[in-house]
């Protein structure tokens, strides 16, 4: 006779928002199941890749309760400034700029300043939720593995392919972008291609970045370099260390994506300008198709949506994994909330106070992202004018800028 376990919540993929939802649940004592068709260890990449996450202040908290901040095994690159400029390839930036600064959005604050986020590697990450998943006496881990769900009013049966069961009062499904769960269940989603790639890698410069962000807007696409700690590569240690995550039209970033190191540098640099003195592409090349993604529902009976199965932005603001991180959040809280109630920590009441607690503000930040890259990503000259008087008026409007960050960051 198969095995079969009991648990609250039955989270399918172990992902950084599925892991990390799973670590908070089972940390705060909700007896939980993670399912993933990998293996945990080969999602490790013990050598710097150059991929890494921005982490937002308002993302901090869950990996904090979830135990996984500590144990990141590389420090994480506070942001502590954020300069958005426009220009053309080739021309220097515009004046009119805008700077925001971490104090400015707590200056009636008395105590210690948070940063805007943390910039995280990539592999520091998974390695941290890899060591916690393991650690957990509320969770259970099948990785890997497949599972079949069966969903009814009366709860969750998952039937692993190793013959194990498991019953659940709820599914989470934070598979990504093509979710068999929410397929199943018939969830209508809305796609739509901006025809674009993003180049993320890793560059080493002689100045150091302060920890500022840069977002230089050109027409083809924004351009980020992202403040990242010192690290150490095959040929040794490096001092002053940042991300790019560069956007081009498809055919420029499969030919920008060829070049050898000597000219892929070399068009770094004509973008990111003179401040950080030479640079040097370090880390490897990764290259993503970009494009919006929105689930009509993030919920059915006894599941919910979480990440990219809920949600897909551009990459223009950095955004994506913490709206993913919010929702982990906000469904942590309402099954704690349940469970102390004595509620049914799956039913329909609380599915609907998760969807409210989501929807709106998941739908904003889509379409916030979907209209800058609308606005940026052109060289129509009036509208070039107007897009940095913009940004020359909101430099000087500190309750304006106080609103953006705090909104950014996801505190306040």
């Amino acid at each position: 006779m198969a095995k079969r376990i009991d648990v609250v919540t039955a989270v399918v993929g172990a992902g950084p928002v599925g892991a990390a939802l799973a670590c908070r649940l089972a940390a705060s004592g909700v007896a939980t199941a993670v399912i993933d068709r990998v293996a945990l260890p080969p999602m490790e990449y013990p050598d710097f890749d150059g991929r890494a996450y921005a982490i937002a202040a308002g993302s901090r908290p869950l990996l904090d309760v979830a135990g996984l901040w500590g144990l990141l095994p590389f420090a994480p690159c506070p942001i502590l400034g954020i300069h958005i400029t426009d220009g053309r390839l080739g021309h220097p930036p515009s004046p009119l700029s805008l700077t925001f600064d971490h104090c400015e959005a707590h200056r009636e604050s008395r105590s210690e300043v948070p940063p805007f986020g943390w910039m995280v590697e990539a592999r520091s990450l998974r390695l941290a939720l890899n060591a916690r998943l393991r650690t957990l006496a509320p969770l259970a881990v099948f990785a890997p593995a497949e599972a079949r769900v069966e969903r009814a009013e009366e709860g969750v049966r998952l039937m692993l392919d190793n013959g194990q069961e498991i019953a659940a009062r709820l599914v989470v499904a934070a598979e990504g972008r093509n979710s068999p769960l929410a397929r199943a269940a018939g969830i209508p989603v809305t796609r739509y291609s901006y025809r674009q790639h993003a180049i993320v890698t890793a560059i080493a410069h002689t100045r150091p970045h302060n920890h500022t962000a840069l977002e230089h807007f050109l027409p083809s696409g924004p351009f980020a370099q992202l403040p990242m700690s010192p690290t150490t590569i095959e040929s040794g240690p490096v001092e002053h260390v940042s991300a790019i995550v560069w956007t081009e039209p498809t055919a420029l970033a499969d030919t920008l994506y060829t070049l050898d190191d000597a000219r892929f540098g070399a068009e770094i640099a004509r973008r990111l300008g003179p401040q950080l003195g030479a640079v040097r592409p370090i880390g490897r090349r990764f290259r993503y198709p970009l494009g919006a993604l929105y689930a009509h529902r993030g919920t059915d009976v006894r599941l919910a949506l979480v990440g990219d199965a809920a949600h897909g932005i551009h990459p223009i603001a950095g955004q994506g994994l913490n709206l993913g991180f919010r929702d982990a959040i906000a469904l942590a809280g309402l099954i704690e909330d349940a469970l102390a109630a004595g509620e049914d920590p799956g039913g329909p009441a609380l599915l609907r106070r998760y969807q409210q607690a989501v929807r709106a503000r998941n739908l904003l930040m889509l379409a916030a992202t979907d209209g800058l890259e609308r606005l940026f990503s052109n060289d129509f000259t009036p509208l070039r004018l107007a897009r940095d008087l913009g940004i020359a008026a909101v430099d000087h409007l500190p309750p304006l800028k106080r609103f953006f960050i705090r909104q950014a960051t996801g505190v306040g």
